[in-house]
């Protein structure tokens, strides 16, 4: 029977440490483990919902522990409140603090996980959406010297993925000549997407996108500083390839802004920029509006969130690529049901009621954890 108040009761706070089986190395940064948060929430109800969030601190400003103890206060926030009042219980995370949109997203996964399971139906489901589109996922390069990039980008393309992502933006006219490395490991078959975090200022993103065009980009994360997003429409217009942003577009807030600008041809959405579902749907419905199309990106979150944005991506058509390669890197996998990986980046999102993916006691029993 659809309940319309499900009290919280118990909130637990988990802190997952995983190693990745190589570094994860992009021009912000080099990540040897994936060191993420688990939030639980229980209902007096007896539904039990499930979030996670990877915080990165050179884009969202946050670690695991600030998101362990600031979870501790949302934890106290939301105890005896209803878990169904979503909108709410968003508005009182952020009225209670700014910014920590990485652990807001666990929370809100979490509350979308037990509305979803209190509905009946799957949460891309009760997100509006229709399991009616192939979700295919690419996987990524690490930056590093262009001969192992191109073993790499050999490697990926042998494993049958359809697109390959490839981190740059450490000199440019040192991408270039990784980028043409990797083509000639790979050929001309399959499309390469490139991501430069932030690594090159104006002119030398536009020489460098320019010399690229060659090698049949599908488009360029965020070349320029996130403070420069003003910018941003100078190198879009001189760009042969098209841009997507990403560390520049957090919210919906910062959405709107980049739409107003003409600022870029795609947007990157990931729940823990957003602050989780709720504001990254208001997010889509400005894209769908201005007729962007959409990436849905992750951290290094392990399966648990992977199915959520999984998930999200059914909610529209919009959304048209898929970044959920991350948790393919660890080298232990905690999630119980979740999303299934098979050939060729084909991601497949499970039918059952709710987000669908969990962590069980044995595993939760290793972590490090406070109970509120």
């Amino acid at each position: 029977m659809l309940q319309q108040n499900l009290t919280i009761h118990q909130v637990e706070l988990y802190k997952l440490f995983i190693p990745l089986i190589e570094p994860f190395i992009t021009s912000l940064g080099r990540e040897d483990n994936a060191e993420n948060i688990l939030v639980k929430i229980i209902t007096r109800e007896g539904l039990t919902g499930f979030g996670e969030c990877s915080p990165y601190m050179p884009i969202n400003g946050e670690s695991t522990d600030t998101c362990f103890i600031t979870g501790q206060y949302f934890a106290q926030l939301f105890k005896g409140k209803n878990a169904l009042a979503i909108e709410e219980r968003v508005a009182d995370m952020d009225k209670l603090i700014y910014g920590n949109s990485s652990i807001k997203s666990a929370f809100d996964m979490a509350l979308y996980d037990i509305a979803a399971q209190n509905a009946g139906v799957p949460l891309y489901q009760f997100l509006g959406g229709k399991n009616n589109k192939i979700i295919i996922t690419d996987y990524t390069v690490s930056i590093g010297d262009p001969e192992k990039m191109a073993a790499d980008a050999f490697k990926i393309k042998a494993e049958g993925y359809p697109a390959i992502k490839v981190k740059l933006g450490q000199h440019g006219e040192t991408d270039v000549v990784r980028i043409k490395k990797i083509r000639e490991a790979i050929g001309n078959e399959i499309p390469l997407r490139i991501d430069a975090n932030q690594g090159w200022n104006v002119e030398e993103a536009i020489t460098t996108l320019k010399a690229l065009a060659q090698f049949d980009i599908q488009h360029c994360e965020e070349p320029i500083p996130r403070w420069d997003f003003m910018n941003l429409p100078k190198v879009k217009q001189a760009s042969p390839i098209p841009i997507m942003a990403d560390e520049c577009c957090g919210d919906e807030h910062d959405a709107a802004r980049l739409i107003q600008i003409g600022a870029c041809d795609y947007m990157n959405i990931k729940l823990g920029k957003s602050g989780g579902i709720f504001k990254a749907l208001k997010m889509v419905k400005l894209a769908e509006d201005a007729g962007i199309h959409l990436q849905i990106g992750a951290f290094l979150e392990s399966r648990l969130a992977m199915t959520a944005f999984a998930h999200f991506s059914l909610c529209s058509p919009a959304i048209v690529h898929y970044d959920f390669d991350t948790a393919l890197m660890f080298r232990d996998d905690p999630v119980s049901g979740g999303i299934v990986y098979e050939k060729n980046g084909v991601v497949k999102v499970p039918e059952v009621a709710g987000l669908g993916a969990w962590v069980d006691e044995e595993w939760l029993g290793r972590m490090e954890k406070v109970v509120i």
